[in-house]
């Protein structure tokens, strides 16, 4: 049995609650009651009749074989169950997803899509949803009901690992990480670095790391283990429902267990192996622990019990998850729930009853007279083959008599002492009546040889309307058991793993969704959304399913080359869908690796913008040559102007050389200084200045 994390801690004796109505002792007592009484009516009612079912699965002797004649038994509950395994396992793991959630508004599309991919992860990623499936549908076919049970893990994983040469950064680069714990084991001194000078101290030391990441858990219980009130109609309106199995002691201390609480209850052997079903699955499968000498694998029975019972003394009953350990059902912890962690499988329910009818209870008479009449046939085939002998006493040697080597002698005193009892074979006339049986199996299972395709004769010379009428017949029945399936406990665990990482997943979680790496936070999704099965379940063989949806493929083609692929009838997204539902029925399981999602898809590039109107274009042509005849007038003045300048500044070099000379020559000719300094100021003065002469 799986152990729920918050058995014990402050749950333990009903800590937490603010209010408390009912003794512990008048609890203790309506547990251990009701415990015992579910107990007594599985054990000894259902379980004998599961057993029984089980070995004719199994086909095992009926008790009543004579020794020297035929002891062969038929299998028509194995071969009945074995025939409709197949098409319910394909029916649910055809696709990528078991079941759909449907959103309950708009704004819940998203979060619905992502939901459905990640609950199907969870069932077929992190458990082993096929096995537990299968496991779950054929306790349903033989033994009346297969349970599944489902809750959320949270116990810690913890990691250890050893590292060594560490100096002491390295060794504070490790013990910065809050979530390891480190255990420093040895540390020594390296080698020297030079004379004089010690080296670093490495380190070696012990890491730990606690993740605690909870995940939600599914399993198959084994019939025998599960609980129910004789009087519930359904589990959920069952008063009492419970998980009782033999779990180890040291599984027990590592919830939070006192070990001396647990030390009283464990025994050396297992309390359930004495049930007559578990014995007739496997009967080497007691176990005696005795001899091991290992406390901690000692078994203790402990029961997982959800009970309505008025508690709080307010008047009126509410649910209660009760566990109790030892045959006593001591209460060991006691918390409130607000669902009971199971769902049920059943091929044929009885309305008003929990229990209903499984193919096993349809087929074991038939299994038995079938092999009754097989016996008959095959102890007159060989009596015909080797039929009796009379002879006459004292005139035969009966060693010689007795000696079955082909072709021995007989020793006779006198001819005609020995006649064979000639005894013909009748067999012949028991086919028809295995024919009859065979035919009354049929109609009871709707599993036919036609529609297996296994019988070639049952096909000749038939109509395929015909062929078609009888395939889709027993299809039929399947797909109601897989209805019925589907609806009844399928659904019921999908919500519940829903509510369950909704109320108890705090954080993302990144994991592959349909070939990409997605980051999924539960936390804001609406809890209450509903589930459609899907599943390959319908009216029509797979052929004509096909057939359809390549009619509507064609369809959708037709009006996406004529709408354009966004429009409102049916777009990218729709025909997507046909090709994807097209590849499931064909029998491929990931459509997402044929066709892309377009929800999926990169957003498309902005359309190109339109072509320009050619007057636009002269306009803007001339304006640009305007702009260009500026830009080269502009160029040709700045430049005449730089020439104008530069001239300009030859003509004063010129000008201010030859005042100079004459400058010279008047000093040297008249013995005079010419004032140079005024006559530059002259020439530097600004053009249009009129000298300033006082007047």
């Amino acid at each position: 049995m799986d152990i729920v994390e918050n058995d014990v801690l402050d749950l333990v004796e009903g800590e937490g609650d603010a209010v408390r109505g009912m003794p512990e002792e008048d609890l203790q007592a309506i547990v251990a009651s009701e415990i015992d009484d579910a107990a007594d009516y599985i054990d000894n009612t259902v379980s004998t009749e599961r057993a029984f079912a089980t070995d004719y699965y199994w086909g095992r002797p009926f008790g009543n074989e004579e020794e020297g004649r035929s002891q062969v038994v038929s299998y028509d509950v194995r071969d009945t169950v074995q025939a409709i395994m197949p098409s319910l396992m394909r029916v649910f793991f055809a696709g990528d997803n078991v079941v759909e959630f449907v959103p309950q508004g708009p704004e819940d599309e998203a979060a619905a899509r992502q939901a459905t991919d990640y609950v199907n992860h969870i069932v077929q990623r992190d458990n082993p949803g096929f096995r537990v499936f299968h496991a779950a549908f054929k306790d349903a076919l033989i033994r009346k009901a297969g349970i599944i049970k489902y809750w959320w893990e949270a116990a810690p994983q913890v990691e250890t690992w050893e590292l060594s040469g560490l100096d002491d950064g390295a060794l504070a680069v490790v013990m910065a990480d809050p979530e390891v714990a480190v255990q420093v084991l040895a540390s020594e001194t390296a080698g020297q670095n030079a004379p004089g000078m010690a080296g670093p101290v490495l380190h070696s030391v012990r890491c730990t790391r606690v993740r605690r990441n909870g995940r939600v858990r599914v399993e198959a219980v084994p019939p025998e283990e599960f609980l129910i009130d004789r009087r519930a109609k359904s589990i959920a309106d069952a008063t009492f429902v419970a998980h009782r199995s033999t779990v180890p002691a040291g599984d027990l201390v590592a919830m939070g267990y006192d070990p001396a609480l647990v030390e009283e209850f464990a025994e050396s052997a297992d309390v359930l192996d004495t049930n007559v079903e578990r014995l007739a699955r496997n009967e080497d499968a007691t176990l005696n622990l005795g001899a091991r000498g290992d406390e901690a694998m000692k078994l203790v029975l402990y029961t997982e019990a959800y009970v309505r019972v008025d508690y709080d003394g307010d008047g009126m009953p509410e649910l209660r998850r009760v566990c109790t350990m030892g045959p006593g059902h001591r209460i060991v912890a006691n918390q409130p729930a607000s669902f009971r962690p199971f769902v049920d499988l059943c091929p044929d329910p009885e309305p008003h009853t929990f229990f209903g009818m499984s193919i096993a209870d349809v087929t074991m008479d038939l299994q038995r007279i079938k092999s009754s009449i097989l016996r008959n046939m095959l102890d007159s085939l060989a009596q015909s083959i080797h039929p009796r002998m009379a002879a006459v006493e004292g005139q035969v040697n009966m060693d010689d008599l007795l000696n079955t080597e082909v072709g021995g002698v007989v020793r006779m005193r006198q001819p005609g002492m020995v006649q064979p009892l000639e005894t013909p074979f009748v067999g012949q006339q028991a086919f028809p009546v295995l024919a009859y049986m065979d035919e009354i199996r049929e109609n009871r299972t709707g599993i036919t040889k036609a529609a297996a395709g296994l019988d070639a004769d049952a096909l000749q010379s038939t109509t395929r309307a015909a062929v078609a009428a009888t395939i889709t017949a027993a299809q039929q029945r399947v797909e109601l058991i897989a209805r019925l399936f589907a609806e009844g406990g399928i659904s019921d665990l999908f919500r519940g793993i829903l509510k369950l990482v909704t109320a108890h997943q705090d954080r993302e979680r990144v994991v592959r969704l349909k070939n990409r790496w997605v980051a999924v936070d539960p936390r804001p999704w609406n809890a209450d959304m509903d589930v459609t099965v899907n599943v390959g379940i319908g009216s029509g063989t797979t052929e004509e399913k096909l057939m359809f949806l390549s009619a509507v493929a064609a369809r959708q083609e037709g009006i996406i080359q004529s709408m354009g692929p966004a429009n409102a009838l049916a777009g990218l997204p729709q025909y997507r869908n046909t090709l994807a539902r097209m590849m499931e029925l064909a029998g491929y399981r990931d459509a997402s690796q044929f066709f892309g999602d377009p929800a999926m898809a990169p957003p498309a590039p902005p359309p190109a913008p339109p072509p320009p109107d050619p007057n636009v274009l002269l306009a803007q042509a001339q304006t640009e040559q305007i702009r260009a005849d500026i830009a080269k007038k502009s160029a040709e003045l700045t430049l005449e102007r730089e020439k104008m300048l530069r001239a300009d500044d030859r003509e004063r070099d010129k000008t201010e050389a030859d005042l100079l000379l004459r400058a010279a020559e008047l000093e040297a000719k008249y013995g005079r200084p010419v004032d140079l300094a005024q006559m530059r100021a002259l020439m530097e003065r600004a053009r249009g200045e009129k000298p300033d002469c006082g007047c």
